[in-house]
């Protein structure tokens, strides 16, 4: 009788990280690639040559621009001298104000748009009879519609949050719409040998085939309402970053101007940041396909 022994090697048992774990682990390996480096080098590169133009060199019209040490100094300052600074309850209040009105606006561009976009791309009547009208609608500029805004609207906040909401709408039907149309007709074929309903085809074919096209239309969707906000800010009249705008350049002040559209261009990437991770959140499987592919 012989002894059999048997080598048994310890397993190593590795679990995908989740959650915040992923992120710090996402950010570890991103710290690897040249991108984040990259990505400062472009900053500084851009904030010195805008130094140079305007505060080194001062080439003529741009030694009007208030310079980059200029607006730190008066964004960072406890006393500032034009009214407006990091230390001001003002400047927040412009923020908040005009976070509250792209919120409201983009919640009900996507509340409206997304459906509209599905039904387009899905059925042909409602695409036949409501593409000509977007159309039509789609390249009257913002501005053409601030007078019938006013008259639709009364009060401050109607017109504002309108005219936001109508910038960022048509983008995102367009966007759901190409979604729809993006998707294989195979799987509606191999939907309808299966024999499924309409309403399964739309719910498990329709909007999950859609949603990488959604979630890119979203994200443009919220910078179109953003640089609108100045657009239906001048009819205001109130507090917001585009009325903050506006108003420093109506009366000379060009400081908290420039703070104002610094300001609005950090929120306005912030905002398409969250909404893009919200978009990976829903879509793991293409986020796994994209790494896939290493893109």
């Amino acid at each position: 009788m012989t002894d059999i022994s048997v080598k048994t090697t310890p397993k190593t048992m590795t679990t995908a990280p989740t959650g915040f774990a992923m992120y710090i682990y996402r950010l570890k390996q991103s710290f690897k690639t040249p991108k984040p480096y990259l990505t400062v080098f472009g900053i500084f590169l851009w904030i010195f040559t805008y130094w140079l133009l305007c505060e080194a060199l001062g080439i003529w019209r741009f030694d009007k621009i208030p310079g980059p040490v200029v607006i730190a100094k008066e964004w960072f300052s406890t006393t500032p001298f034009q009214g407006i600074s990091v230390f001001t309850s003002e400047y927040y209040e412009h923020i908040l104000v005009s976070c509250r009105r792209i919120a409201i606006a983009f919640a009900i561009a996507t509340g409206v748009g997304v459906p509209i976009g599905l039904f387009m791309g899905w059925s042909r009547k409602i695409r036949d009879f409501l593409f000509p009208i977007l159309e039509i609608l789609r390249p009257i500029p913002i501005l053409a519609w601030v007078p019938l805004a006013i008259l639709m609207f009364a009060g401050f906040e109607g017109p504002v949050i309108f005219l936001a909401t109508l910038a960022s709408l048509f983008v995102t039907v367009l966007n759901t719409m190409l979604g729809v149309d993006s998707i294989d007709e195979e799987y509606f074929r191999a939907a309808g040998c299966l024999g499924s309903s309409k309403w399964q085809i739309f719910t498990n074919i329709v909007v999950p085939g859609a949603l990488p096209y959604i979630f890119t239309g979203l994200q443009i969707s919220i910078g179109v309402a953003w640089f609108s906000l100045v657009a239906a800010e001048m009819v205001s009249g109130d507090y917001g970053l585009g009325y903050l705008i506006i108003d420093s350049f109506m009366n000379n002040v060009t400081v908290p101007m420039v703070i104002g559209m610094l300001t609005l261009g950090f929120i306005g990437w912030f905002t398409a940041i969250i909404v893009r991770m919200v978009g990976n959140k829903l879509m793991d499987w293409h986020v796994r396909e994209l790494a896939q592919q290493g893109r």
